[in-house]
């Protein structure tokens, strides 16, 4: 798939014109319409309804996964062009959108010891996690105990398990649970983003013959809480990203019977590397906040000076 063409279609598709994305581009109308054709050709499939302009349900996918795609293109160029800027004293950390709540309390306790190190945390797919860090590009990602690969070991940063969330004035609020029949039959608002935890919960329902719906699809767990919060439906979320929501009152956490579970989530690293002193004083915070778990003993740390000017960045990648 060409990258040019990726990006008229997903221009056209922003603008729902031709003439506005030929506009937009700084191309000619023709020009983004044969864009559009050679990249239907490749696909195999029509993108637009011609009749009425709208996305067909490839045309759709091809938005959802083709704008991840050329984020994650335009994030590498952006991070190749900016080496010569980037500080020596740096942790990467590579962590899927729910799993950074695990890894908070680590990176506050972080800031305690040392305050002159950079933070990068990466947004980055759970499946892809174990393979960077055995390819160097990061110092740890955060894990669940089932997917750790050979080669990595770990601490423990805390357990998690999947709730219902649900606004207060819910008719199931006041229960201390919720069948998988009473879920199967709510409005339910799920992440559009593929993953693991998703696919355990469809074969779970599947397993009973219950065919799970999502019926509202967004884009960040902020959001889904959002939309729970307006009574708009229920979401099936880690419990942990939603505490500060649970303690205010806005929202109830309920355990979904036989699919509710606890999962322990760590830091992992390579086995066989010599982590730098930021990143080795970066695990020893993670011990110290919590138990250790499979950890070389010879693990090396390094002085922990107390300087200023610590940065902490979420940078997002696609998935």
């Amino acid at each position: 798939m060409d990258l040019w063409e990726l990006k008229v279609f997903l221009t056209v598709a922003a603008e729902r014109s031709f003439s506005r994305a030929a506009v937009r581009l700084y191309r000619t109308q023709p020009a983004i319409s044969q864009a559009i054709g050679r990249l239907e050709r490749e696909l195999g499939e029509r993108l637009f309804d011609r009749r009425t302009g709208t996305l067909t349900t490839a045309g759709r996918l091809l938005q959802q996964r083709g704008g991840a795609v050329l984020r994650m293109v335009e994030d590498t160029e952006s991070a190749v062009r900016g080496l010569h800027e980037r500080p020596t004293r740096v942790v990467t950390i590579g962590a899927n959108e729910v799993a950074v709540h695990a890894l908070l309390p680590a990176i506050a306790a972080f800031r305690t010891r040392r305050q002159d190190i950079e933070i990068d945390v990466r947004r980055t797919q759970a499946r892809h996690i174990a393979e960077e860090i055995l390819a160097g590009s990061l110092d740890f990602g955060v894990l669940k105990a089932q997917r750790m690969a050979a080669g990595l070991d770990s601490v423990v940063l805390g357990a998690d398990n999947l709730a219902v969330l649900l606004p207060p004035a819910h008719p199931h609020a006041s229960s201390r649970r919720m069948t998988m029949q009473q879920f199967h039959q709510q409005t339910i608002i799920a992440h559009n983003d593929p993953s693991p935890a998703r696919d355990f919960v469809l074969r779970a329902f599947a397993a009973r013959g219950l065919r799970l719906a999502t019926m509202i699809s967004l884009p960040s767990l902020d959001a889904i809480k959002a939309a729970v919060e307006m009574g708009l439906g229920v979401a099936l979320l880690p419990r942990r990203c939603a505490l500060a929501e649970i303690a205010a009152g806005t929202l109830v956490a309920l355990p979904l019977m036989h699919v509710s579970r606890s999962t322990s989530l760590r830091l992992a690293f390579r086995r066989d590397s010599t982590l730098s002193p930021e990143a080795a004083d970066f695990l020893d915070t993670a011990r110290d906040i919590g138990t250790t778990l499979a950890a070389p003993a010879s693990t090396p740390s390094s002085p922990r000076p107390r300087r200023s000017g610590q940065v902490l960045r979420w940078r997002s990648r696609a998935s």
